[in-house]
């Protein structure tokens, strides 16, 4: 036992020894007790909260020649059935991998089987795990022998997709679910091994393994041996909170806070200075992002409920920060943050570099934050928005309702609602439209920027290359990072700024440089002008690690 690996050195081997579990395992042991066990049990849960355990244990109750459900221990002289069982030996408990023997085939050769009596045991058990991964014809092969089986045989089903089990197998089944672990159960769990492995781990390395295990008991184990192999291999007289972030790619959580709060600030420098720090560090982009998701769930629970210092997951450092933060950020600007983040998640499935990816996602958070329009430019002249003509129709709406005998509550409107009323709609007589003159490609990134299009201004300046320009007619070619529903969205966009439609071409022709590319070769030429200034050169002479790194008009 000793050169075997801890999930397995520290397999429960009674119904004491589960954790987290006890709601079923008193009603499997008071079964047994009373003698009214069922046909068939149906153990489901996710990965490593001990289904094949259980069902193990219950093969032992069933058979064992003590009495077993009462903690009465075989002793190694005794011709007894436990020891087999553990060690997947026994005649009469048959394991089967559903997910390697799935066909009809499979289940034939086993109720063939199940017509014997046992060789030795009381009862022969059927033990079928990932039991969902069988074939409709192996279920349905199955069903008559589930329902009605000999009297000595026991089907125990394990399966972790529950889902995808027919209703006619569960209906014939006793179904336990196992339930998550809790994170201070597991901690307790992972506290006892360490000291049983003589395992010298800081209480925030257990701490954090005890998270990241998501209520996996095995998880846990598993991280915990690899921090104990951590600890023999490095030599290091302890284990802290930083080696096993370091060891699964996790950020400091205090760092990611700092991230938002640098974000909240306006402080764009600072956040993407803590962000390139992570990096260096080794995080994985989508534990970060998953951190953030935590973190804006902790800062929406701070202003919706008030308080969060009795959480007991967080230390009292995290907890003040979140409260410090929480005073300058709305419900909206939390909502705004938890989408993009979401996006950001699947945006990573789709774009090898995750740096510059987590670099433009912290880019845009700083621009959600309470987001308002920019001034107008004075060669867009804009005085009616969508916005002002989606108050008037719901302003109309309500005058309706209030002069209608029946109150109906007022609903939120979708887009083709909206673009539909505003098409269709009359316009009262005293209104007065002006539309946006739009004259150049630049005119429209800059309106985009003023209607607060974050993304599709983000297309145009960094994924399109204008090849022609004229009124209503826009010719571009571009790069394989353009969003697909690009020409949708801004040919409605348009049509909203301006009232008329535009025509969207794309073009096989290179094209321009995008305004991105335009905008950085002209700093680049500023700042290789700049240095041929002699007051520069010698500030440049004299401090040898300074540069130049960006020249700035005061009119930008």
């Amino acid at each position: 036992m000793t050169n075997k690996i801890l999930a397995l050195k520290y397999r429960p081997q009674e119904f004491k020894d589960l954790i987290g579990q006890q709601v079923m395992v008193k009603t499997i042991t008071n079964a047994i007790k009373l003698g009214k066990t069922p046909n068939a049990y149906l153990l489901t849960g996710i990965r490593g909260v001990g289904k094949t355990t259980t069902a193990r244990l219950i093969a032992k109750a069933l058979n064992c020649t003590k009495n077993f459900s009462k903690g009465e221990q075989c002793k190694s002289n005794e011709n007894c059935h436990c020891k087999e069982i553990v060690n997947s030996s026994h005649m009469d408990v048959l394991e089967m991998d559903a997910a390697s023997k799935t066909g009809i085939d499979d289940i034939r050769e086993l109720i063939e089987n199940s017509k014997y009596s046992p060789t030795s045991a009381k009862f022969k058990i059927f033990i079928i795990d990932e039991v969902h991964m069988l074939s409709k014809q192996a279920f349905n092969g199955l069903l008559k022998t589930l329902e009605e089986p000999p009297p000595s045989l026991k089907f125990i089903l394990a399966t972790t997709e529950v889902k995808k089990i027919p209703v006619t197998i569960l209906s014939r089944c006793q179904r336990f679910d196992l339930k998550r672990v809790s994170i201070n159960e597991i901690f307790n769990h992972l506290e006892k091994i360490a000291k049983e492995e003589k395992g010298n781990i800081s209480t925030k390395a257990l701490r954090i393994i005890a998270q990241v295990s998501e209520g996996s008991v095995r998880d846990g184990i598993s991280l915990l041996d690899r921090a104990i192999t951590y600890q023999s291999v490095a030599s290091k007289n302890q284990i802290d909170d930083e080696d096993i972030r370091s060891m699964l790619g996790l950020a400091d959580k205090t760092k990611v806070i700092r991230i938002l709060q640098e974000v909240f600030k306006g402080n764009s420098k600072n956040a993407i200075n803590i962000l390139k720090e992570l990096f260096d560090q080794g995080i994985e982009s989508k534990h970060f992002l998953n951190d953030i998701l935590e973190i804006l769930s902790l800062i929406n629970r701070k202003l919706s409920l008030g308080s969060i210092e009795n959480d007991k997951i967080l230390p009292e450092e995290e907890i003040n920060l979140i409260n410090e933060i929480s005073e300058g950020i709305s419900i909206e600007d939390v909502g705004l943050f938890w989408q993009l983040t979401i996006k950001t998640i699947d945006d990573l499935k789709i774009i090898n570099d995750e740096e510059v990816t987590l670099e433009m996602y912290v880019m845009q958070l700083l621009h959600l934050k309470g987001v308002k329009a920019y001034p107008a430019d004075e060669s867009i002249e804009v005085t009616t928005s969508i916005d002002s003509k989606k108050k008037e129709i719901l302003k109309e709406e309500d005058d309706y309702k209030e002069s209608s005998p029946l109150k109906i509550k007022s609903q939120l409107k979708n887009t083709d609602q909206v673009k539909t009323n505003l098409i269709e709609r009359p316009k009262p007589n005293n209104e007065k439209s002006i539309k946006a003159k739009i004259n150049s490609f630049e005119d429209i990134v800059k309106l985009a920027n003023k209607e607060n299009e974050i993304e599709l201004k983000y297309d145009l300046e960094r994924n399109v290359k204008l090849v022609s320009f004229r009124n209503g007619t826009i010719d571009i070619s571009f790069n394989e990072k353009l969003n697909k529903n690009f020409i949708k969205i801004l040919t409605e966009k348009l049509y909203s700024w301006t009232g008329e439609r535009w025509i969207i071409s794309l073009n096989k022709k290179i094209g321009n440089k995008t305004l991105f590319e335009q905008k950085s070769e002209s700093r680049n030429n500023r700042i290789t002008e700049a240095k041929k200034n002699d007051k520069i050169k010698k500030l440049l002479e004299t401090f040898d690690d300074a540069d130049l790194i960006n020249v700035q008009k005061d009119d930008d």
